[in-house]
């Protein structure tokens, strides 16, 4: 996993910090959006010719990752 998180960097100069592909301006968003829009691995990689298989695999792994720190607040309103 820490291979992955090196292909991953935040920069607030970059695409407002959002979480990118080191060395380019695509997001963990966008592969995200991409794969669930339903395009397959091979055409990513055919329109973005910088991205290699390696980046997608740090993208799904960062997501799931950060998912798994995200904690559910529960908020109950006094009466």
């Amino acid at each position: 996993m820490n291979e992955l998180r090196t292909h991953i960097v935040i920069d607030n100069e970059i695409r407002f910090g959002k979480p990118c592909i080191k060395g380019t301006r695509i997001t963990v968003g966008d592969i995200l959006q991409w794969l669930s829009a339903g395009m397959t691995e091979q055409e990513i990689l055919e329109d973005y010719p910088e991205l290699q298989k390696i980046h997608i695999k740090a993208a799904l792994a960062f997501a799931a990752e950060r998912d798994a720190m995200t904690k559910v607040i529960v908020y109950e309103a006094v009466t």
